[in-house]
This record gives C-alpha cells, sequence and structure tokens, in this order.
C-alpha cells in the first residue's frame, strides 16, 4: 500500500516563500510520474506542477516563472518550492503518484496553504 504524506504548508504573506514536500511509501518513483494539485476553496481541483521519471517538468500557466517540482528519487520525495505567494494561491494542496503505464492514481492527504497579510 503506497502512501503520499505532505508537509510544509501553512500561512504566509503575499510575497513570501513555502516549499512542500511529499513523501512517498514504498517504490514508486521509478514506476510513478508525480505532481501538485491544488483545490481553492469552492473551486474544482487543478493541476499546479508535474514532473515525470526522467524529471520533464510542466506547470499551470498561473504559476510559471514562481513556482518549482523537483523530484529526489534517493529519498522517494517531490518538492514544489513557491515563491512570489498571491492570494490566489490559496488552497489545499494535494501531492499526486500516477503509474507511466497503467495511469493509476495515489493521493497525499492534502495541505493548506494560505496567503494573507
Amino acid at each position: 500500500q503506497v502512501q503520499l504524506v505532505e508537509s510544509g504548508g501553512g500561512l504566509v504573506q503575499p510575497g513570501g516563500s513555502l516549499r512542500l514536500s511529499c513523501t512517498a511509501s514504498g517504490s514508486i518513483f521509478r514506476t510513478h510520474a508525480m505532481g501538485w494539485y491544488r483545490q481553492p476553496p469552492g473551486k474544482q481541483r487543478e493541476l499546479v506542477a508535474s514532473i515525470t521519471t526522467t524529471s520533464s517538468t510542466t506547470y499551470a500557466d498561473s504559476v510559471k516563472g514562481r513556482f518549482t517540482i523537483s523530484r529526489d528519487n534517493a529519498k522517494n520525495t517531490v518538492y514544489l518550492q513557491m515563491n512570489s505567494l498571491k492570494p490566489e494561491d490559496t488552497a489545499v494542496y494535494y501531492c499526486n503518484a500516477q503509474h507511466v503505464v497503467f495511469r493509476s492514481n495515489y493521493w497525499g492527504q492534502g495541505t493548506q496553504v494560505t496567503v494573507s497579510s
């Protein structure tokens, strides 16, 4: 059973930074692309950033130039560095792992990010 455990959320002022971490139990990094999604209050969940097993990355237009996704395969951990945070970045952030062939998904429990003065 794979578990994804997120950490690093919290309250930050506009313009500030946070780094989210997601550590996976089990050896899934070689076979799973990793991603960060977010769900703002009252809205649908959306993709923020993703990274393949070969470290190719994609970003939502709203976070390009501000957020950076990375992975450390030796630690089974994926990171989301968030800079220049805006109030509209406020959301619950979820870690996702998707099998590269079967497209099966695992989700973390979510971590709250609040950007407010």
